[in-house]
């Protein structure tokens, strides 16, 4: 049995490793897009941030492929799919037969419409060239301005001022990272990364990138002008449609899937930030992860349902630790929410119960049992005994246990 993957992200790549581990005989082959090999895009902003050389950011060695007799077509982007024929085609016109497909696909970054987006140094972070790009032109042009105040525009921001950039983040919210963190989180954060020497805009709005040869400065909603000579967007990613769309499968806000990531063709299977499953889009490492395993399962026959991913995120390269996971604001009957705040060590902490349940939790500044915390969550735990001493420095988190 052949089976071609469209894609060599995490989706696709962990998929690939794991049809190997199962069956040694299947043909598999990738066909990336990019001209690089898998790299966990997390290292982008590491490299980005220059604490990791560009050839360090690669996951595997360079001839793991040929070792797990895994086919890698590198810069070999898929013109078209016909699922009657099983069959691809390259942008090359090269054809290629298969039994059964994962898309993998992916997303690419989205731009707003905001008016002056599409001029010289403007950009987004999506792949590695695009951080070659950013830092190609960070060499003469060091006043940036990042439009976005989530998880990728933070680290942008925290990765630019390592490299001495003067940076500004302006976000729409009235707080940052408004998908991890509630208001009191957030103004703690906002006021650490402000200590970084980053400058923070939130309730702000973008009107338009001033410039014609190049930027020259963002001008908000109200008028106010920000000097920059360069602007980073990070406003969310977009499903990489076009091939499914192309193909006549199923589409919504991303590929449709049932619950063993088949698409509505019986040997199309998709995985990673292309999916869209039980009406959800996750756009998360952890959820591309499962999704791939679990396809990789079911491409072979070996019925593995999949029951969603628990949202648990982490901060890394600002240099905050934070990790937030499952719900963060206990709205509704039955729903409690506790915290503890320690604004001389810049350590918030934050549980969400459900029915005395552990459905959410947010741990910033600390990393002191956040392993636990987020299996908790994700096993969603009766932590009733526990709930006021789980927020203590001394907590021991081995009287949690799942039941």
């Amino acid at each position: 049995m052949r089976v071609i993957i469209i894609g060599n992200g995490i989706a696709g790549t962990m998929a690939a490793k794991t049809l190997r581990e199962l069956d040694l005989e299947v043909e598999i082959s990738i066909l990336a897009e990019e001209r690089f090999p898998y790299y966990p895009r997390p290292n982008l902003i590491e490299f980005l941030a220059g604490l990791r050389p560009q050839e360090k950011i690669f996951a595997f060695p360079e001839e793991w492929p040929q070792r797990q007799r895994i086919e890698v077509l590198l810069a070999s982007p898929v013109k078209s799919l016909d699922p009657e024929r099983k069959e691809v085609e390259l942008a090359n016109g090269k054809r290629e037969k298969f039994d059964r497909l994962l898309l993998a696909c992916g997303a690419r970054a989205s731009k707003p419409p905001i008016k002056g987006a599409d001029q010289k140094g403007v950009f987004t972070l999506r792949t590695l060239d695009d951080a070659l790009a950013i830092l190609d032109y960070l060499k003469n042009h060091r006043l940036v301005v990042v439009i976005g105040g989530g998880l990728l525009g933070l680290e942008m921001a925290r990765a630019l001022r390592l490299r001495e950039a003067e940076v500004t983040v302006i976000e729409f919210f009235d707080r940052l990272l408004p998908r991890q963190l509630d208001l009191p989180g957030a103004t703690l954060l906002k006021r650490q990364i402000e200590s970084l020497g980053i400058k923070v805009l939130v309730n702000q709005s973008t009107e338009e990138i001033l410039g014609d040869d190049g930027v020259k400065g963002v001008r908000l909603k109200g008028g106010e002008i920000i000097a920059a000579e360069m602007v980073l967007i990070a406003a969310g990613i977009r499903p990489s449609l076009e091939l499914a769309q192309q193909a006549g499968l199923r589409i919504n806000k991303g590929i449709l899937v049932d619950d063993f990531l088949r698409t509505s063709h019986p040997e199309i299977f998709a995985a990673g930030d292309v999916v869209e499953h039980r009406g959800r889009l996750y756009g998360i490492i952890p959820a591309a992860f499962d999704q791939a395993r679990t396809a990789a399962y079911n491409i072979l026959g070996q019925t593995k349902p999949y029951e969603g991913t628990i949202p648990s995120n982490s901060l890394k390269v600002i240099g905050i630790a934070l990790t937030s996971a499952g719900m963060i604001q206990g709205e509704g009957e039955e729903m409690e929410e506790l915290r503890r705040v320690d604004e001389e060590k810049g350590i918030y902490k934050k549980i969400v119960l459900q029915k005395g349940r552990l459905v959410g939790a947010i741990w910033m500044g600390t990393k002191q049992g956040v392993n636990e915390i987020v299996r908790a969550v994700t096993a969603k735990i009766d932590v009733s005994p526990w709930k006021e001493a789980l927020l203590e420095e001394d907590f021991n988190f081995s009287q949690l246990s799942p039941g």
